[in-house]
């Protein structure tokens, strides 16, 4: 460092810093595996609103139009201090095609692997073909199935309840999701029939890092994810918008255990989307939030968008680490490669650190390549430089190449320190505010140095405020 000249408050902040830094941890702790409960019935009946109501908070998108939620989501819900899964289904509808068929053998799936079976039922409509051929089902699959007749807004509809009986499900329970209404009861009823151990099924080891998967809608991040875990995961369409909800699944990769969230595509703004896909845009984001890295799928046939940009921008300015996947390679040729390098130098200027595979998620080609990518960036993520290493470097840097002139001032840089990781986060403290142009580089020669690739950097100043002076 040029001067270590600060004041004792100066310095006793700067060893404060330091030491909060070295204790921070970052180690995850596992959880018990959860029983399951999987919410299931045909479009439209409440559903997501049921598991709303459950939760205790708007997780599940919900909208007065049939199929808005066509994946198999879960949610973590406490009731009487019991803690369970609650998974939320698409719509089943018997012998469906095409993306309604996909959405059904969601629901079948989730009904495969939970402990209790939540089957909603309009009270306005009552039993249909549907439902009957749903009860068929369930009546063979040996687990508890509890029946909710929804929408039953009040008491002049508790009547229509009974024909319910016919399903041969047990009681049918009178529950209003938009009202709330006996809702409690039936968490009580659900509590009751969950088994005191959740049943045998493939769980993973602790703490998996999460990654999310995002991009603009239809650039083929559920084929990806289908990809990689061998099946039918996510509901595929060619129908931009088919996911709705982030989706969870458990990925091994290079003997690896990964826990990936498809999302819904991302739009150029949230503020023009509406209904439900305003509410997957929201919470899209969340998965972000949520997640410790991120793969950007880009389609590597098409000209990078500022929608592709905004989606990078969005995830850099998380602090998340970034993977950028070009997906559909099989189907670049040599002038369009040339031409996405140019692309990529234009338009992708802001995020150079980020780590770069190309990948097809129809062939499969490279994929297993994410997962090196995947470490690397994480690895920069968690990565800390001691603080005598940190200064050492940085006092020859500005020795070198000292801040620019401010207000007819030099700036001068008193001492430094990594204040956090996830993403890395050094903080500079000075005499004087430090242009962003000499920040920017400043990163740039610290990326030179000690690598950081996958992860954005995060450079914060603290300007010396003056003393007065002392009195005599």
């Amino acid at each position: 460092m040029t001067e270590l000249d600060g004041t004792w408050s100066d310095e006793a902040e700067f060893l404060r810093l330091d030491a909060a830094a070295a204790e921070e941890s970052t180690t995850e702790q596992g959880e018990p595996p959860q029983p399951v409960v999987a919410v299931v019935g045909r479009p439209n009946v409440g559903k997501s609103t049921l598991v709303n109501r459950i939760l205790g908070r708007r997780e599940a998108v919900v909208q007065d139009t049939p199929g808005v939620t066509r994946d198999r989501i879960a949610y973590d819900a406490t009731w009487r201090g019991r803690r369970f899964t609650l998974v939320d289904t698409g719509g089943w509808e018997p012998n469906a095609s095409g993306l309604q068929g996909s959405v059904a053998a969601q629901a079948e799936l989730a009904m495969s692997a939970a402990d209790v079976v939540l089957l909603v039922v309009d009270a306005t409509v009552g039993a249909t073909a549907t439902e009957e051929a749903v009860a068929k089902v369930l009546r063979r699959s040996k687990r508890p199935v509890l029946l909710a007749a929804n929408k039953v807004d009040d008491e002049r509809l508790l009547a229509e309840t009974a024909s319910l009986w016919s399903l041969g499900l047990g009681e049918p329970r009178p529950v209003s999701a938009l009202h709330g209404r006996s809702s409690g009861d039936l968490l009580d009823a659900m509590v009751d029939a969950l088994p005191e151990a959740p049943r045998e099924r493939d769980h993973v080891a602790a703490g998996p890092r999460r990654v999310a998967l995002v991009g603009k809608p239809n650039v083929g991040k559920s084929s990806l994810l289908n990809k990689l875990t061998g099946e039918q995961r996510a509901v595929v369409d060619s129908v931009a918008g088919t996911t709705v909800d982030p989706v969870d699944s458990m990925v091994e990769l290079d003997e690896q255990l990964w826990r990936f969230v498809d999302t819904a595509g991302l739009r150029k703004r949230v503020q023009t989307a509406s209904g439900a896909e305003y509410y997957a845009s929201l919470r899209t984001r969340t998965a972000i939030d949520a997640a410790e890295v991120a793969i950007v799928l880009l389609d590597a046939s098409e000209p990078l968008s500022e929608q592709d940009l905004r989606v990078v921008t969005s995830v850099a300015e998380s602090g998340r680490a970034l993977v950028l996947a070009f997906n559909k390679w099989d189907l670049v040729d040599e002038d369009r490669r040339h031409q996405l390098d140019r692309e990529i130098d234009r338009g992708l200027v802001r995020v150079p650190w980020a780590e770069r595979v190309n990948v097809s998620a129809l062939t499969g080609r490279a994929v297993r390549k994410l997962a090196p990518a995947l470490r690397t960036a994480l690895a920069s993520w968690d990565q800390r430089v001691p603080t005598g290493q940190l200064n050492s470097w940085l006092s020859e840097l500005i020795a070198a190449t000292p801040p620019p002139v401010r207000g007819g001032k030099q700036p001068k840089v008193l001492f430094a320190t990594q204040a956090g990781v996830r993403p890395p986060t050094l903080v500079l403290f000075s005499t004087g505010f430090l242009e962003a142009g000499y920040r920017r580089f400043v990163e740039r020669k610290f990326r030179e140095r000690f690598g950081f690739t996958g992860t954005p950097v995060r450079i914060n100043v603290r300007v010396r405020e003056k003393r007065p002076p002392k009195k005599r």
